[in-house]
């Protein structure tokens, strides 16, 4: 009998994990995942546990600042991720086994001092750089103002993208548009991937909140509902192109935030359809699930009163506003912490080599 997870995939399912854990990874692999994400969050608790501190003082002895220790470090071990998914790349000739690599999240920052032009060139500089020689490194971009400018000529460069902190109907449009007008450049199509990460959880948080007189038939299910548009449009937009690759949604934020909900609410009816990004936890609680067989579910709708309720009531606009903002910072934070991390261990590092007393010339 098969596994949650096995079952999970066999509906058309493909399982990426949330974690660039080597040994989540090799765990997860045995469950069916076949890649995986990464973020600043990620990189910092990584950091913490102390199984980099080695590589971490390898990067201290080199000539570099801890900006660009902090970078080298988390490409050292998004690229370890990538050699156990590329079986899976070669595979699948470049239409599954990536893994994401975010870039910095602290160019959104006001304090950043930059123009929308110029964080967009950022991007591109970034995505430019952090790709070159990583075949199935995915670069994700997020989508701001800022990254939605620059995802042509992302794309126009050969490089895939992973399109995140996507909330709503419109960011998924403008992306999808600008991610084909990037393609439209490309000397051929063979190469060209592109899937946009739509985050479910988050919206039920939000609404739950800004909305408390929704029914009890509307409550936590805007997530649900707004992820199902999306990919529908997701189809809808890219049936009548002619590339190679499947351009997919991914459903991320599929970890239940309310502990009263099933633990594989989103995951249950999010199945059947392109990729899920799942939280390690989530998925060793699913495996933990008795009997659990998961069947395709993305196609299910509500009562259409529902859906009118949700329509009629939530401002989807103003949804996008606050949770790209919470979006930003929850991304920001994470990486200001993992400068903090690098600077703590240079300078443990510096008062180490100190002597314990120093040297003070004799009294005359």
């Amino acid at each position: 009998m098969p596994t949650p997870l096995e079952s999970l995939v066999a509906t058309g399912t493909h399982l990426w994990l949330d974690s660039i854990d080597p040994e989540l990874i090799e765990v997860s692999q045995g469950c069916g995942v076949t890649g995986a994400t990464s973020n600043p969050i990620i990189i910092a608790n990584l950091i913490r546990t102390g199984r980099f501190d080695a590589e971490l003082a390898e990067l201290l002895d080199r000539d570099l600042d801890l900006h660009q220790v902090a970078w080298q470090l988390a490409d050292g071990i998004v690229t370890r991720a990538e050699a156990a998914f590329l079986d899976v790349f070669e595979r699948t000739a470049g239409d599954d086994g990536y893994v994401s690599f975010e870039l910095d999240p602290l160019l959104e920052e006001p304090d950043a001092g930059l123009s929308l032009d110029e964080v967009a060139s950022r991007y591109v500089e970034l995505a430019r750089h952090w790709s070159h020689g990583h075949p199935n490194r995915m670069i994700k971009i997020p989508a701001t103002p800022a990254g939605l400018m620059a995802i042509e000529d992302i794309v126009a460069a050969g490089v895939p993208v992973n399109v995140t902190l996507v909330f709503t109907d419109r960011q998924h449009r403008l992306a999808c548009e600008a991610a084909w007008r990037g393609a439209g450049r490309l000397d051929d199509l063979d190469s060209f991937k592109s899937v946009y990460s739509i985050f479910v959880s988050r919206l039920d948080v939000y609404t739950t909140k800004a909305y408390p007189d929704l029914s009890t038939a509307a409550r936590g299910m805007v997530g649900i509902v707004n992820a199902r548009r999306i990919y529908q449009a997701n189809c809808e937009f890219w049936q009548d192109k002619p590339t190679p690759l499947s351009q997919q949604i991914v459903f991320a934020s599929t970890g239940t935030k309310d502990p009263d909900e099933p633990v594989d609410k989103y995951v249950a009816a999010l199945a059947g359809a392109d990729i899920q990004t799942n939280p390690p936890g989530t998925n060793a609680a699913i495996q933990d699930l008795p009997d659990r067989a998961y069947t395709r579910t993305i196609e299910r709708w509500p009562d259409p009163a529902v859906l009118e309720e949700i329509d009629r009531e939530v401002d989807f606009e103003q949804l996008e506003t606050v949770l790209m903002a919470e979006g930003i910072e929850k991304f920001a934070a994470p990486q200001r912490e993992l400068l903090e991390l690098v600077t703590e261990h240079s300078t443990s590092r510096s008062e180490a080599a100190m002597p314990d007393v120093i040297w003070q010339p004799p009294a005359r």
